[in-house]
């Protein structure tokens, strides 16, 4: 998993986010991705996978945004592939698209907490959010993020 911010993005579009997983140790094969939704993105639509169930968890957003003039309070906030096999020679790219809310602002990195599970319940939470001041690179396993940059 890549804690480090993972693309640039400008703030207030559609986006696509791709988190990278690899295995967990070695000889130990991933078969469960969650992906947590955070604040501002809405609208989420993840890529499904061959082999691998998906998952949408529904719920409630922190509040109530404007999506292409429609008032939207809930929606996807995680999303789950399961039942897979990803070899521990192996990495893969589990992919969603989202909507950013006009609320997030520029120069500020969104984190998307995520926890890595092998098939014996061995798990890899990549959950960590830099505090302020810091960076990725303090933790030892930062959420992935996405560096929101000025729209031109």
């Amino acid at each position: 998993m890549s804690g480090r911010p993972c693309d640039s993005v400008n703030e207030t579009s559609r986006t696509i986010a791709v988190v990278s997983a690899k295995t967990l140790r070695p000889d130990k094969a991933t078969n469960t991705v969650r992906v947590r939704i955070p604040d501002g993105v809405i609208a989420v639509k993840p890529q499904p996978k061959p082999g691998w169930k998906l998952e949408k968890v529904k719920g409630k957003y922190a509040k109530s945004y404007d999506y292409y003039g429609t008032p939207t309070s809930e929606g996807v906030t995680e999303v789950v592939w399961s039942g897979g096999n990803l070899a521990d020679d192996e990495y893969d790219e589990f992919v969603l698209r989202g909507y950013l809310t006009g609320d997030l602002k520029a120069d500020t990195t969104l984190y998307f907490p995520v926890v890595q599970e092998c098939p014996d319940g061995a798990a890899a939470r990549w959950i960590e959010i830099p505090e302020e001041g810091k960076k990725a690179d303090d933790y030892e396993k930062p959420a992935p993020g996405l560096k929101l940059v000025p729209k031109k």
